[in-house]
């Protein structure tokens, strides 16, 4: 993130505003909501684990045992039926 100086990037009306509240000192001001990515979502992180949760809970379903799945992925039992539960219950849903 890189700093700006208010002189130069804001209208000098809303400079004079601003330094009603605050002067010389830092100001963050955050993206509108709808400007800013999800975790994972740039990159493809979300997309990836999704699909690997789906896998997980596929297998399971089809009967492969957590410790197996514990082994395979490298996550924890408790990772394991978590995934396997929030799966379930999306799937309940459509």
């Amino acid at each position: 993130m890189g700093y700006k100086n208010g002189k130069d990037v804001l209208p000098c009306e809303l400079l004079q505003e601003l330094q009603k509240y605050i002067q010389g000192e830092l100001l963050y001001i955050p993206k509108k909501k709808n400007s800013r990515a999800g975790w994972g979502e740039n990159n493809g992180t979300r997309n990836k684990i999704r699909k690997r949760n789906e896998e997980i809970h596929r297998l399971y379903v089809r009967g492969m045992r957590i410790q197996e799945l514990v082994t395979r992925y490298h996550l924890s039992e408790d990772s394991i039926r978590k995934i396997i539960i929030k799966v379930s219950r999306e799937q309940a849903y459509l």
